[in-house]
């Protein structure tokens, strides 16, 4: 079905808006995937936060218009769907991961992260971005490791008398 022109236009501001608020893209291409393989498609991004839509080339090529996404443009080519990820950087290149694994016929085409354009082949390097949460327990860490040190180092010199002392102690008792 064809669409109208205030559709189209609608769409391309959706579109851009979303691509406004977003940290990632990916394009990728879904020839040959069926409606049953696109609907789970769909289903995964949503339960992962991810805004996917399949949009035509030229509509794809105006929503990116102005965005830090502009750098994909020329990538836009063929049957595509965008996939934006809003809060976490590697949350779109995880979806499109993880379900290319079981379907052949996903391709990343390309991404774009910070207004760097990256080929689609590139797709395990932003999917393997640490979550939100994993990000910040591996920031927590970092903070936390050398007060546990300064705290096993003054804990250590009363831990040794006492060892000693109870040392000596078996040694006197036998």
């Amino acid at each position: 079905m064809a669409l109208r022109l205030e559709d189209k236009k609608a769409l391309v501001e959706e579109v851009n808006a979303v691509a406004g608020d977003s940290v990632t893209a990916v394009a990728a291409e879904y020839r040959g995937l069926s409606v049953s393989q696109m609907t789970e498609l769909r289903k995964q991004a949503r339960d992962a936060g991810v805004y996917m839509r399949v949009v035509k080339n030229t509509l794809a090529r105006r929503a990116v218009e102005g965005t830090e996404f502009e750098c994909m443009r020329d990538t836009l080519k063929g049957p595509i769907l965008l996939a934006f990820a809003k809060e976490d950087p590697g949350a779109a290149a995880r979806v499109i991961r993880n379900f290319a694994k079981e379907h052949d016929a996903l391709q990343a085409v390309s991404m774009s992260a910070g207004g760097q354009l990256m080929p689609g082949s590139d797709l395990a390097k932003l999917a393997e971005l640490p979550t939100l949460d994993q990000a910040r327990a591996m920031l927590l860490g970092v903070f936390v490791a050398p007060m546990s040190q300064l705290v096993r180092t003054l804990a250590e010199p009363p831990a040794m008398l006492a060892r000693t002392l109870s040392a000596r102690g078996e040694q006197e008792a036998a």
